[in-house]
């Protein structure tokens, strides 16, 4: 797994967890919250029911007393009803109170006080009314008169008010806690969502690093998928180009070293000849040899022998500089280059300075114009390169001009840079211009000498640093060099 991989796989695990214990927190806070204020509803719920309960108690005896004290006065029967309704109610109301007390305590304690309040209550209230039902107004008036239903009434009205004033502050106790509650469920969502915002914001910031890598590490596979198909081309071409070379190198194997090779065994034979008449003349021992083996003898001293021998000197030494040509390119693909960083102004300043007096005495001039001001290769090579190159450019100028000789390097396309050297000379037939880099092949007027073997050795030269060398020429117009070449050798991965 790649480090850019088992970063995204890391970050996504710690999102993804960060996540999950986020969710947890929220769920774990809100299931607290939504069980806190389910039990505050619930002590609310209890707390209004213990003030209702109470407050209804107040009220069925109130309305009994009412009753009892409308009929005494009244002599009312319609005032009889209330009283036996507010009868039947206070059993109800009493046993809804002490329910809803129980479990406190502190009410639960006073509501033996309260039940007995109560009950004398109720008994005052029977004895008066059936007093007055008897007949025995002035009795049961009396009875009210001593205040002591009144009095039962206040502490019954005190014990009851107390329960509710509990109730209702417990009530409001537990809505400021459901409040409470509420804001801070509120506040957990709040600040539980900025988390969640907060880790959606980086695992997308993650994601789309990791997007960005991907599309980042797709384009540089297809800048390498591009790169390797121009490097199979490059190849391809080189193999092809050697392929070539190799058939040249065969065709001068079988041609051109075979020429002088058939001109040596013919003359061995003319040598065989006259030796055969040398032969006749000298070893005819006692007997005299006649007339015309003398003249034979003497034509193959003076003519044939001579003769034979210069054509066999004449191939021998063609055959040497054939295979001497050939071993000189051999060396130049067995040479260890030196690849450094090489000034090109400079270096075709000095290259050129060697032709200068040859070009300016006659008229001439040299310019030179660098744009890639350096290269990283063996300057040997190079060397060699340029130095062929201007004295190719000397050696055929045109003889009706002067020579305007330029060399200029530029940067090229597909990571080369190239150096043209360009002239106004001869010029080169359009079908030579494949043919000059041929080993032992030359175009036009034959009227320098040389073997042929100058751009045949560039050539080689050039295909060694990684680059090779093309011409473009029109006949009697003038010739450019154009050599391409790796700004940094080091980089190019020669074949052995």
């Amino acid at each position: 797994m790649s480090a850019n991989n088992a970063t995204f796989v890391r970050s996504t695990l710690l999102m993804l967890a960060m996540a999950t214990a986020l969710l947890l927190a929220i769920v774990v806070s809100s299931l607290y919250l939504v069980d806190r204020n389910g039990a505050t509803f619930d002590q609310i719920e209890a707390e209004r029911l213990i003030g209702r309960s109470a407050a209804d108690l107040l009220q069925t005896l109130t309305d009994a007393e009412t009753g009892q004290r409308g009929y005494i006065i009244a002599r009312d029967d319609s005032f009889l009803a209330p009283y036996e309704d507010a009868q039947a109610e206070i059993a109800r109301s009493r046993e809804e109170l002490a329910k809803s007390v129980d479990g406190h305590p502190a009410l639960a304690g006073r509501m033996s006080r309260l039940n007995d309040l109560v009950d004398k209550k109720l008994n005052e209230l029977v004895k008066t009314l059936n007093l007055a039902k008897t007949g025995q107004d002035d009795e049961a008036v009396a009875v009210i008169k001593t205040e002591y239903g009144r009095q039962l009434m206040d502490q019954i009205r005190e014990i009851l008010d107390s329960f509710k004033d509990r109730a209702e502050g417990n009530a409001s106790l537990g809505v400021r806690q459901q409040r409470e509650s509420n804001d801070l469920l509120r506040w957990i969502t709040i600040g539980s969502a900025l988390a969640i915002a907060i880790v959606m914001s980086g695992a997308i910031f993650v994601i789309a690093q990791h997007v960005r890598a991907l599309s980042q590490a797709r384009r540089e596979v297809e800048a390498l998928n591009e790169g390797l198909e121009e490097r199979v081309n490059e190849r391809t071409e080189d193999l092809i180009k050697a392929n070539q070379e190799i058939q040249r190198f065969a065709y001068i194997v079988t041609h051109d070293l075979r020429a002088p090779l058939v001109n040596v065994m013919g003359f061995t034979a003319e040598l065989e000849t006259s030796l055969q008449s040398l032969q006749a003349y000298v070893l005819a021992d006692d007997t005299q040899p006649s007339v015309e083996q003398i003249k034979e003898a003497r034509l193959a001293a003076s003519e044939d022998l001579p003769e034979a021998i210069a054509f066999i000197r004449s191939s021998t030494k063609k055959m040497d500089g054939l295979i001497n040509a050939i071993l000189k390119i051999s060396r130049d693909g067995k040479r260890q280059l030196k690849p450094e960083h090489i000034g090109l102004t400079e270096l075709m300043e000095r290259t050129a300075e060697s032709v200068y007096h040859q070009v300016t005495d006659a008229g001439g001039e040299i310019s030179v114009d660098a744009k890639v001001k350096t290269i990283v290769t063996d300057r040997f090579s190079l060397e060699q390169i340029l130095g062929n190159l201007f004295d190719n450019a000397v050696k055929y100028k045109h003889p009706e001009r002067p020579l305007n000789l330029t060399v200029r390097s530029l940067p090229d396309s597909r990571g080369m840079m190239r150096i043209e050297v360009e002239d106004n000379g001869r010029g080169i037939a359009d079908a030579d211009h494949e043919r000059i880099f041929e080993l032992f092949r030359r175009s036009g007027t034959q009227d320098q000498t040389g073997e042929g073997i100058g751009l045949a050795h560039v050539q080689s030269l050039a295909r060694n640093l990684g680059g090779d060398i093309t011409v473009r020429s029109q006949l009697n117009e003038g010739s450019t060099f154009v050599l391409r070449l790796p700004p940094d050798l080091t980089r190019v991965v020669r074949s052995g």
